[in-house]
């Protein structure tokens, strides 16, 4: 890296760093915590210290946080492994364990033993050993004059001339990530363990209470969590699923708080928040509000509406679609908050006053004006050009490789005839292998019948709004027929093919590599998707490529702009998936005028929303007769009312899901979930006034396992603390982790 160019980035590198953001806003990395974050949270109330907190050396908050699948967050509550993350989290794994005999989604699930507590395959738990700032070894040899290709090309060499400095063992990985659009980049030692076994969830009325109608909804009364332990072979190190293996041994866990929250406490989430855009210029919000969510929200709106009326008509549809249907809802709930957010706070145009003061900027200064004089203009005609074959993009992909299930295995099996056509029988024989487990879980929660509805509804969507000609395919496909009624052609397509049947695909994957490479390459739904897929590529794909590479190194560009023109702005990282953590407070919101909200639920909001046989609102007959008599134990609050859900300011997003919320003294009080669908625009536009954090009270998540579930033998492995009484009496009395950092 010439020297002109490293100074310029230690230039970027001290301003982007060297400003605080509003408490609440932003994502942080850990190791910078000493030197920017330390002070401000100490004077939010916070009793930490950044060694507490984050630390190489010894067993620190960092080491009780753990990447859950790699799609949500975790944390350890006991010293032999256990793990709490939230109910949605762990969906997958307790529907894979769920039959009509043991309905284990409808009834719950608690272990009695160790024995009893049941395994995942597939499921793993990463852990962070360290992060490093790798930017000099990652950029040396990058040019301004490089083209992009020949950037990424430089970069891709140097991420694995530093790996080759690490001898890794085969449970560990060194992950290089780029922050700040590629101006600066981090790497993550991890290590992960893949024995992780089911030990407790709570029914779905519970865990699930409310379902789509209040998810990203406030006020929330769901008790949105279950438990998981970590095994690990007799030395402690990560093990392949064994019976010899033990109950894991964690550096650090964090100790329960039994006191709850008030309005204004301090809130820390520890996390891997998943993706975020906080810095895109006016015209990319602008399209996604206009354009790009509308288009989205009404693919996923026709598509659960059918799948919704299936539901409510047979348990063991509903039993198959539970998981997928909370999946596609999730996305699709958040797109409308999101939009929403976005207009009430003036998303757009505060992205536009921004805009106005960098070029007023630029333009006082002759050097910018000529450096950065043309990027917004630049950005406005590549958002224009992009937007047809980005709309496009969306159709294809929420309509070809989404909602229509057996599109997807079929997209999978072009993949299986690539492989042969490329690398015969052995390339063959391998992907037909990996895909052998994704078969067998696919159509065990299939219905073709459904299906074929959905084909027919997205169908006739896709050729009404398609731009490019992508849908001529499928106007031909009709035009065929002579008629136009999609169901015809949805049945045409269906009954004709070997797909979306178990029985006939596998006769034909049991033949010949040759002899079942040429029954897909005429099968009627395997032709229909090929052809689909090479229409949008052809139409539309790589020119969206294209644009999108000029927009990524504009965006790059016009990221070291801002930190050189503002550097009196708050900048953070965005999401990436990597572990941040985020600082705030309790506290209620207005979301409009005349509405107010409270920040802490209860169980008296439960009874309310009661709807006996409603699968969304119903409630477990023994939780009814613990409201009743008032048997909360000591998970009470002080006025003998028994919380649920709290909310905050902390900034999250997709990921953060079952993060620990975390009190001022290190003890765990919550578990984050979700947040307000008027916030969800958080992920490009944070405001103070709407966007919030909900989390589970943990003196509900003790509750039910206690009194509803009586699995008390759990809530004995924990350590319950009492951080705001003078004396911090333990309820369960175990030696701290931390014990400087707690009164």
């Amino acid at each position: 890296m010439n020297k002109i160019f490293k100074s310029t980035l230690l230039l970027i590198c001290i301003t982007l760093f060297s400003k605080i953001s509003f408490a609440g806003e932003g994502m942080w990395l850990p190791i910078f915590l000493k030197s920017l974050n330390e002070a401000e949270m100490q004077a939010m109330g916070m009793k930490l210290t950044a060694e507490d907190i984050y630390s190489v050396n010894q067993g620190s908050l960092k080491d009780a946080i753990v990447h859950f699948g790699g799609f949500c967050t975790s944390e350890l509550i006991s010293d032999q492994g256990l793990l709490l993350t939230n109910h949605h989290c762990g969906y997958g794994n307790i529907q894979s364990h769920t039959t009509l005999e043991n309905n284990y989604i409808r009834d719950g699930f608690w272990a009695k033993s160790y024995k009893d507590e049941l395994p995942n395959p597939g499921l793993f738990a990463t852990f962070i050993v360290r992060i490093d700032e790798v930017t000099d070894q990652i950029l040396e040899g990058v040019t301004k004059g490089m083209t992009e290709k020949e950037r990424q090309s430089t970069i891709d060499k140097n991420i694995a001339a530093l790996k080759k400095n690490f001898s890794l063992r085969s449970y560990e990985k060194y992950v290089v990530k780029p922050f700040f659009k590629g101006n600066q980049y981090f790497a993550f030692l991890t290590r992960t363990y893949n024995d992780v076994r089911l030990v407790g969830a709570p029914p779905e009325s519970i865990g699930k209470f409310g379902s789509d109608t209040d998810n990203w909804v406030w006020p929330r009364h769901t008790g949105d969590f279950s438990l998981f332990r970590i095994y690990a072979g007799p030395d402690n190190l990560p093990a392949d699923y064994s019976e010899d293996n033990v109950p894991f041994k964690p550096k650090h866990y964090l100790p329960i708080s039994m006191d709850g929250v008030a309005q204004d406490d301090f809130t820390l989430v520890f996390g891997f928040p998943g993706r975020t855009n906080e810095y895109l210029p006016s015209y990319a919000i602008e399209q996604l509000v206009d354009v790009l969510n509308p288009s989205k929200i009404a693919i996923r709106d026709r598509a659960l509406k059918i799948v919704d009326v299936e539901m409510r008509a047979d348990p063991a549809v509903k039993i198959q679609y539970a998981s997928k249907y909370a999946r596609i809802a999730n996305y699709w709930k958040k797109w409308i908050g999101e939009s929403l957010g976005l207009k009430k706070t003036g998303g757009v145009q505060k992205k536009k006053n921004l805009e106005a003061e960098f070029m007023e900027r630029v333009n006082n200064k002759r050097e910018w004006t000529k450096k950065y004089g043309n990027l917004l203009s630049e950005f406005e005609v590549l958002y224009k050009e992009i937007e047809p074959y980005a709309l496009t993009r969306d159709y294809y992909n929420e309509v070809v490789g989404r909602n229509i299930e057996i599109m997807r295995v079929a997209g999978y099996m072009r993949r299986l005839v690539n492989y042969y056509d490329e690398n015969g029988e052995a390339g063959y024989n391998d992907y037909k292998g990996r895909l052998s487990g994704f078969l067998e879980n696919f159509y065990k929660n299939y219905r073709p019948d459904i299906d074929q509805k959905v084909f027919a509804s997205l169908m006739k969507m896709y050729v009404a709004n398609a731009k490019l000609g992508v849908a001529d395919v499928v106007k031909k496909e009709i035009f065929m027929l002579g008629t136009d009624d999609y169901a015809v052609l949805a049945k045409h397509k269906f009954f004709k093919s070997a797909i979306p049947f178990q029985e006939k695909l596998n006769a034909i994957l049991e033949k010949s590599p040759e002899e079942a490479i040429n029954l897909l390459k005429e099968d009627p739904l395997y032709k229909f998707s090929s052809a689909l897929t090479a229409a949008y590529n052809d139409k539309a794909a790589t020119k969206y490529s294209e644009i999108s590479a000029q927009l990524n190194t504009l965006q790059r560009k016009y990221m070291a702009a801002l930190m050189e023109v503002f550097p009196e702005k708050k900048f953070y990282p965005d999401a990436n998936s990597t572990m941040r953590f985020t600082y705030g407070q309790v506290g209620g919101y207005t979301p409009r005028d005349a509405v107010t909200y409270t920040p802490v639920t209860y169980l008296e909001g439960v009874i309310e929303k009661y709807v006996p046989g409603d699968y969304e609102f119903d409630v477990p007959k023994k939780l009814i007769e613990l409201y009743n008599t008032k048997d909360y134990g000591h998970y009470a609050d002080k006025n003998g009312k028994l919380p649920i859900c709290f909310i905050g300011t902390n900034h999250t997003t997709g990921g953060n899901s079952g993060s620990p919320a975390i009190d001022a003294h290190g003890n765990l009080i919550g578990l984050n979930f979700d947040r307000v669908w008027e916030g969800t625009m958080s992920d490009y536009n944070y405001d103070a006034s709407i966007c919030r954090n909900i989390m589970v009270d943990i003196r509900f998540v003790l509750f039910i396992i206690d009194k509803y579930a009586g699995a008390s033998h759990l809530i004995k492995e924990m350590n319950l603390v009492h951080p705001k009484s003078k004396k911090a009496k333990a309820s369960n009395p175990k030696k701290s982790a931390i014990p400087k950092s707690r009164d």
